[in-house]
C-alpha cells in the first residue's frame, strides 16, 4: 500500500496545444506503484478550459468543487459541480470548461498506458 499527502504533490501547468489557465498534480500513477491506472487531479482557473480532445481510452471524472461545463458530443453543454460523475467513452470529444468567479477541481482516473 502507498498514501500520498495530496497536498504536497506538486501541480504543473498543462501544456497541451488548447488548454488554458489549467494545471494538474498526478495523484497516483507509475511513480506510486500503480501498474494499471492514474488518478489525477486538475484545477481550472475561472476563464480556463482544457484542450477538446479524444482519446482511445475511457476514463471516469468526479467533479470535487467549484462548477464548470462539460463539453460533449455535438458539443453539447452541460453544467456540472461537486457531487457529479461522469464516464467518457474511449474515442469521445469531450472538454471541461469553467465559465465562473471559482475553482474547478476534479479527479480524473485514465489507464496507465504511459500517459500522464
Amino acid at each position: 500500500m502507498k498514501i500520498k499527502q495530496n497536498s504536497k504533490i506538486k501541480q504543473v501547468e498543462v501544456a497541451e496545444e488548447g488548454a488554458k489557465n489549467t494545471r494538474k498534480k498526478i495523484l497516483i500513477g507509475s511513480n506510486g506503484g500503480s501498474k494499471n491506472i492514474i488518478m489525477r487531479y486538475f484545477t481550472i482557473a475561472p476563464g480556463g478550459h482544457s484542450p477538446k480532445h479524444s482519446h482511445n481510452w475511457e476514463h471516469l471524472v468526479k467533479i470535487e468543487s467549484g462548477k464548470g461545463i462539460v463539453v460533449g458530443k455535438d458539443d453539447k453543454k452541460v453544467e456540472v459541480s461537486e457531487g457529479y460523475s461522469i464516464f467518457i467513452e474511449a474515442n469521445e470529444m469531450h472538454q471541461f470548461q469553467n465559465p465562473f468567479e471559482e475553482n474547478f477541481e476534479f479527479i480524473c482516473i485514465i489507464p496507465n498506458i504511459n500517459k500522464t
